[in-house]
């Protein structure tokens, strides 16, 4: 497939751009886990992502009214803020909330691996609402992608016991991004994508506040405490987790095959694990190897299953974002991410 903008770009740029997909979006894991060592975990990422909300769209409001070849800004509806808030709580608090705290039970890696399920979990929808059946190949990924879970919750003798609620944040985190993604997909949305993502993140960054405060984060947080390696990996997730790596993802679906951009989920995992093992002292464990081989084996192969359409709509990430992201619909929705961290 040629790229979207009908133009050839520069292959060093987009080489640089897969790059700081790839590496950026992948130290995201490594990043949170240093983020919550001294930070509560959900407030700071409120904080995360409602900064970076506010800064795009405060740039975009700046854009409009000091450029004056520039259109002028649109004003969302009510029914577009709705679905946006909506989004934006499904794939910032369920999403990322949930990878936050599961990083409290799990080694980062080990998240980042669980996370590459979204696919997975957006081919179930897909086929859900389109009530179309999956290709064999796609349910074969799926089968093996359930595997992987397994591999890393069976007890088996000779094997570290993995946390199953750290496990099962995840799963449910990468559910609750793909189940937003879906949403994304059919509801009524504002025409810039720019804008979207900034809304998506001012409302999921509040939700984060307001669920991190009922859950007492206030209370217990002690900012004195704070590290300078917990507020400085807080500002990298909001400058370059949630807006360079996005930036560069954006770019890159504008122009080049969303195939392309798509493989930065069977990377991410990687540099995650690798990360962790030697900042972090994460054990690369046979369960972890075996589990990314056939997670990753099996996101491959949904995709390589799923139908290719003429014209295929690329996704955004996080909102970045699970940093994520907007994140790619590898299953063929026309916006997700995946939820990093």
């Amino acid at each position: 497939m040629n790229a979207p903008s009908g133009r050839q770009p520069p292959l060093a740029a987009v080489v640089v751009a897969l790059l700081v997909v790839y590496v950026v979006w992948g130290s995201t894991y490594f990043a949170i886990a240093l983020m919550i060592e001294t930070l509560p975990p959900l407030l700071s990422a409120g904080v995360r992502y409602g900064t970076a909300g506010l800064l795009v769209l405060g740039a975009l409001i700046a854009h409009a009214r000091f450029r004056r070849s520039a259109a002028p800004l649109e004003r969302p509806t009510a029914a577009q803020w709705r679905s946006t808030a909506i989004v934006g709580v499904l794939l910032l608090l369920g999403g990322n909330g949930g990878v936050v705290l599961a990083e409290l039970h799990i080694p980062s890696g080990m998240a980042a691996v669980l996370v590459a399920t979204v696919p997975i979990w957006l081919a179930v929808f897909d086929a859900i609402v389109t009530r179309r059946r999956p290709s064999r190949l796609a349910l074969g990924g799926l089968a093996a992608g359930m595997v992987g879970v397994a591999v890393l919750l069976v007890p088996l003798e000779g094997l570290d016991r993995v946390d199953p609620l750290g496990v099962a944040l995840v799963v449910g985190a990468a559910v609750s991004w793909a189940l937003g993604s879906m949403v994304a997909r059919h509801a009524p949305m504002p025409r810039s994508g720019l804008l979207v993502t900034g809304m998506e993140m001012v409302a999921g960054g509040l939700a984060l506040v307001l669920v991190g405060s009922l859950l007492g984060e206030i209370g217990r947080a002690d900012l004195s405490a704070a590290s300078a390696t917990s507020v400085l990996a807080l500002v990298y997730l909001v400058v370059f987790g949630s807006i360079v790596a996005f930036t560069a993802y954006t770019w890159l679906l504008a122009n080049v095959p969303v195939t392309t951009v798509g493989t930065y989920a069977y990377v991410n995992p990687i540099v995650a694990v690798g990360l962790g093992a030697v900042f972090l002292s994460e054990p690369i464990t046979i369960r972890t190897v075996v589990a990314t081989v056939v997670i990753v084996g099996a996101v491959v192969a949904m995709v390589s299953g799923r139908p290719r359409l003429a014209e295929e709509a690329g996704p955004d990430p996080e909102a970045g974002a699970m940093e994520g992201e907007t994140a790619a619909d590898l299953a063929g929705t026309d916006r997700a991410a995946a939820p990093e961290a």
